[in-house]
């Protein structure tokens, strides 16, 4: 997967500044940022949904814009805010997916019957998503953005929302995932997973890539001794000095 040169204004603002990836088969790389660095509208430009103002970006020899069909069979997306067919049950949500990317019916049963298991959602196959929990549905997208095997998983925040239970079911898939050679890209606030989870990481600040490097070396350039310290030392964060006097009288 890569980009080169990737750029998107909104009006006057600059969302995405001349951005470069590259990224290889078989990674799990962490996308991090404070909320508006550009991480969502990068990956939106990334798999098609948002054109880009300057530069491209695809998977492998395919460009997204000059050849989107052939991205889009190559990729899985989880985007943060996910629209799911609510009248559907989570099997039937399952077997469209898979339809939508041609597998046949024997495929389609095999994959979705071991999704539905290994994500703990065999008992609630047959209900409504729209009765889903914010959880269930997490799951259940990520098994529908998965079931085709594509080459490229594309994660916006696929953790939030998630109880723990839920969150190690989907930590054990994603693993599994990268360990067929598949590549996943994964923007998160949760910096112990990104810690656990990810072999290289990549930190944007206001639009550009401020930092790239595997977890040791991220914190090693850094000076710190784990994700998150590397992270807020990265973005500049800890700066406010001032106190709120009010919060620490007790009322009277």
């Amino acid at each position: 997967m890569w980009t080169k040169g990737l750029t998107r204004k909104f009006g006057k603002d600059l969302a995405v500044d001349n951005l470069d990836l590259e990224i290889a088969p078989g990674e799990f790389y962490g996308l991090l940022g404070q909320n508006g660095a550009g991480k969502t509208t990068t990956i939106k430009m990334i798999v098609g949904l948002l054109r880009p103002t300057d530069g491209t970006a695809g998977i492998g020899e395919h460009s997204t814009w000059k050849d989107p069909i052939s991205v889009k069979r190559r990729i899985g997306v989880l985007p943060e805010e996910f629209n799911l067919y609510e009248r559907l049950t989570g099997a039937e949500l399952l077997d469209f997916a898979a339809g939508m990317h041609g597998l046949d019916r024997s495929q389609t049963i095999e994959r979705r019957n071991e999704l539905l298991e290994l994500l703990d959602l065999s008992d609630d196959a047959n209900k409504l998503v729209g009765d889903y929990s914010r959880g269930m549905r997490k799951k259940v997208a990520l098994a529908a953005s998965i079931i085709h095997r594509p080459d490229v998983l594309f994660l916006d925040e696929p953790f939030e929302g998630v109880d723990p239970v839920s969150a190690r079911l989907i930590q054990k898939l994603l693993m599994r995932f990268t360990e067929s050679g598949a590549t996943i890209v994964f923007s998160a606030h949760e910096m112990h997973l990104v810690e656990r989870l990810c072999t290289r990481v990549g930190i944007m600040v206001k639009g550009s890539l401020a930092i790239e490097d595997t977890v040791e070396g991220l914190c090693e350039r850094t000076g710190t001794t784990n994700v998150e310290d590397a992270f807020i030392t990265a973005v500049g964060g800890e700066t406010g000095t001032g106190e709120i006097e009010w919060l620490h009288n007790s009322s009277s």
